[in-house]
């Protein structure tokens, strides 16, 4: 990574984009102290387009700042997460019966594909929540509401701070494609207010997990 090879703004979203994966895979623990100097020096960079990069992270909540200390990587409260899973609960339930009215049959087979490889995943932790994510996405992208797009995309960001925490717990991955199934079958159906239902109850049992 170097200042030849890409310009001052990319350089930042760059070291943003490593720092957010050291976060979302534990290299970066909740509560820890980002040793700024360090990690320049093993980017090879100025402290400029690091601290640029932890502003974004700031503004997506991954990071907390402290005034005359530095960044934190943020940890999150009961609370936090109360209130999280309450919001996407809101945000994604109304997008899944938005989908369950007006989605096309191809788009409809394009999340029961997915589906399918989510249940195939169910001993792959990591492949499970990168698909378990894609499907929530691609069930927003068909709603087709960017600013909810852009809202839930932030909170699950800061979800993910918590997500080995809920998603290893004993029987959670079983009951999460319980509850996935039951959404699926509320889309092909076409009942909005049972995909909404559906979706509402996946995220109550997810917390309940993660608490």
């Amino acid at each position: 990574m170097s200042h030849a090879t890409l310009n001052h703004r990319a350089l930042y979203e760059e070291v943003a984009e490593q720092l957010r994966q050291r976060i979302f895979q534990r290299e970066l623990e909740p509560g820890c102290w980002i040793d700024e100097l360090k990690i320049a020096e093993e980017f090879g960079i100025s402290r400029t387009p690091l601290r640029e990069a932890l502003k974004v992270l700031a503004t997506e909540g991954l990071v907390t700042m402290k005034v005359r200390r530095g960044a934190y990587v943020t940890e999150t409260s009961e609370k936090d997460l109360r209130d999280i899973y309450h919001l996407l609960a809101l945000l994604e339930s109304d997008a899944a019966a938005q989908v369950a009215r007006g989605a096309s049959g191809a788009e409809l087979a394009e999340l029961q594909t997915l589906h399918d490889e989510l249940e195939g995943a169910a001993d792959q932790h990591e492949r499970f929540f990168a698909l378990n994510e894609q499907f929530h996405l691609r069930v927003l992208e068909l709603a087709d509401n960017r600013w909810r797009q852009q809202l839930v995309g932030d909170l699950r960001k800061v979800m993910k701070l918590n997500r080995h925490n809920s998603l290893f717990k004993r029987g959670r991955i079983a009951d999460s494609l319980a509850e996935h199934r039951a959404i699926m079958a509320a889309l092909r159906e076409r009942k909005p207010e049972a995909a909404a239902q559906a979706v509402r109850e996946h995220f109550a049992n997810g917390l309940q997990a993660a608490g």
